[in-house]
């Protein structure tokens, strides 16, 4: 059995003190695909370490994180633009709107999200969307930029039924984590009336850890937990939520 975390950030401080043992339980539970989000130029050096200790395991994406667009965000753009230039990457992520924080530096969030979404299309990359309070935002854009070459990963994915159907129209898939173990998480109500074909498993480790961990520390080995839900969810075995979910994973990330 192979599990896909499609979303974790194993550079975070939280893993410095047992990094390795942490990758090695997840490798251990069957979880030994792991893509990386970007989040600002800072990351970097910590993603490429990740990259040379875990070749076999670790696949890299790269981005500006939409609450890391600050004054200084087309120094960061440079910075993506640059490292897109040198190297392979599997995405374009984690990229997107979140107003949730803070709604001060909306339009250039839309400027960076935008600019992001064409060098995926130049590229050939599936995008992976960060999306917090910004759904219309976001839909506006993808909208206007849709086209056969933009495609990827709606991740942590919280809307509704609705906003699910139209996320998969612009050719996203649906990350699914943590959320889909809370009580109060609600996609748990109306997950079974989309395709499997159309869902990723993810943890956003260190962030979202589901039931039992919730509000501790997560990690990708409970890609396992989430595994179970969907398993419930549809009325499948973990195996089958498995090979399912990282055959969509390799569709969209071409590895």
């Amino acid at each position: 059995m192979i599990l896909t975390d499609t979303h974790t950030h194993l550079y975070a401080e939280e893993f410095d003190q047992d990094r390795s043992e942490m990758i090695q339980r997840a490798i251990n539970a069957g979880v030994s695909r792991f893509f990386i989000p970007a989040i600002d130029s800072t990351c970097t050096q910590a993603m490429y370490d990740l990259e040379q200790d875990f070749p076999e395991n670790v696949f890299l994406m790269m981005g500006l994180h939409p609450t890391y667009v600050k004054d200084n965000y087309e120094a960061e753009l440079a910075h993506v633009a640059s490292e897109l230039a040198k190297r392979k990457f599997y995405a374009i992520g984690e990229i997107g709107i979140d107003l949730y924080w803070d709604k001060t530096h909306l339009k250039e969030q839309q400027i960076a999200f935008r600019q992001q979404i064409q060098w995926a299309k130049q590229y050939k990359l599936p995008i992976v969307i960060h999306c917090r309070e910004a759904f219309d935002e976001i839909f506006e854009i993808l909208e206007e930029e849709k086209s056969p070459e933009l495609f990827g990963i709606f991740h942590c994915f919280s809307g509704t039924y609705e906003q699910a159907l139209q996320a998969i129209s612009y050719n996203m898939l649906l990350g699914i984590g943590g959320v889909v173990t809370f009580k109060n998480g609600k996609i748990d109500q109306f997950l079974d009336r989309i395709d499997l074909r159309h869902i990723v498993l993810e943890t956003d480790s260190p962030y979202l850890a589901p039931i039992p961990f919730r509000g501790k520390r997560n990690e990708s080995s409970y890609v396992v937990n989430v595994a179970a839900k969907l398993a419930a969810i549809y009325n499948k075995s973990v195996a089958e939520i498995a090979q399912i979910t990282t055959e969509n994973s390799k569709r969209v990330f071409g590895i």
